[in-house]
């Protein structure tokens, strides 16, 4: 993405008077509440039920049925999906610096949407990261305090759970048989005040490769209007089943001063649901392929280190240790393709699968060495991690 935009994950709605302007966070800010790896406690040993859909499809982007066809109207769809989307206010605690500094609540607000009638809730992971409290407001009106399952900053997907009963989880869908031109609606809570809003448009993208918060994504692109407080919500297609869960849109102008419009995304459903079923079976993704290292990009050259993606430590277990991988080495190229950073690394190893064995090149004390090295599953928290 050129320097002239500015692509924004539509946030929740901060409401602290002081960082009010501040909030309308670009996406690549760290001003989210940050994520975690927390046990459920109460969760039991109750079984997750999710709903699979008999068709995903088409329908007409209007509210005229075609008699030819079994899809349903827009306002029919959005009838059907609506009571699966809820709204979520989180809270969590700030430090400010200076003379006026000190410790104080912020809030904030987004989507989420429900998955089986027992509580599990998908919804973003720049959501509900590093909240003290979450709340979730069902279509009914009802409100529950909600603990988180899991979370995943690489995919921008997070599952939270509430204590209820008898709840209407949303159709899942099939993201892989949507098509560019089909109906896409949207169901969130934009600004943080409007819970069940609903937008149609169409799906302009099925697959467009989006690098947010220097993780590469395949992300559905639409022109349906998403809004900050629409994140976590859900994209349905004409027939109400879940495709997709509304993680960003992009905002700005170009160079020529054009305003961007029109331009959002959402996470598949089929990538959301396989990172939601490992966050509620473990708490965390089990099954990403992983060097083993934690990792620092240089954008630039100083005096002892040349711009480019350092090992800063390696994982007791993991690949890296075992093909003599070392902290300060600068990884040069993997498996033939340059990396110049830490982009370019998780869209190769987003490719691959536990137990792969790739060529890493690395550069040490101005040698190059090249390990093969096994990928391993994660074995710590995630962080900056490779």
């Amino acid at each position: 993405m050129t320097n002239q935009e500015t692509r924004t994950r539509k946030r929740r709605r901060r409401y602290h008077p002081v960082l009010n302007m501040l909030l309308c966070a670009v996406i690549g800010t760290a001003c989210g509440l940050g994520g975690g790896w927390f046990a459920v406690t109460h969760m039991g040993n109750a079984a997750t039920v999710v709903y699979q859909s008999d068709s995903t499809g088409t329908s007409q982007p209007s509210n005229v049925k075609n008699a030819e066809t079994s899809a349903i109207t827009i306002s029919e769809a959005a009838e059907k999906a609506a009571p699966s989307v809820v709204e979520i206010v989180v809270e969590g605690t700030s430090t400010s610096y200076g003379m006026f500094g000190g410790t104080y609540t912020t809030k904030g607000a987004g989507s989420g949407v429900i998955i089986s009638e027992t509580g599990y809730i998908i919804t973003n992971n720049h959501v509900v990261e590093d909240s003290n409290k979450i709340t979730v407001k069902t279509y009914d009106g009802k409100e529950y305090d909600a603990a988180l399952v899991g979370t995943d900053s690489k995919t921008d997907i997070a599952v939270i759970k509430i204590t209820a009963s008898g709840l209407t989880p949303a159709v899942i869908g099939d993201s892989s048989k949507i098509a560019q031109g089909d109906t896409a609606i949207v169901i969130g809570n934009p600004l943080g005040t409007l819970g069940g809003t609903v937008t149609s448009g169409i799906i302009s993208a099925v697959s467009r490769e989006i690098v947010i918060d220097r993780e590469s994504m395949n992300l559905i692109q639409t022109d349906a209007t998403i809004n900050s407080g629409n994140s976590g919500g859900g994209m349905f297609d004409g027939n109400g089943n879940l495709i997709g869960i509304v993680n960003a849109k992009d905002s700005g102008t170009t160079s020529t001063g054009t305003v961007i419009e029109g331009i959002g995304f959402a996470i598949p459903v089929n990538t959301a649901m396989e990172i939601a079923s490992q966050l509620m079976e473990s708490g965390k993704v089990t099954n990403r392929a992983t060097l083993g290292v934690y990792l620092q990009e240089l954008t630039r050259n100083t005096q002892q280190y040349k711009a480019g993606l350092y090992i800063t430590d390696i994982i007791s277990g993991s690949g890296a240790e075992a093909a003599g991988l070392q902290a300060y080495d600068r990884i040069i190229k993997v498996d033939g393709t340059e990396v110049e950073g830490y982009t370019d690394l998780s869209k190769l190893l987003r490719e691959k699968n536990v137990g792969d064995t790739i060529e890493v090149v690395v550069e040490r004390n101005g040698e190059e060495i090249t390990a093969q090295v096994t990928l391993t599953g994660t074995l710590e928290t995630p962080v900056n991690q490779g």
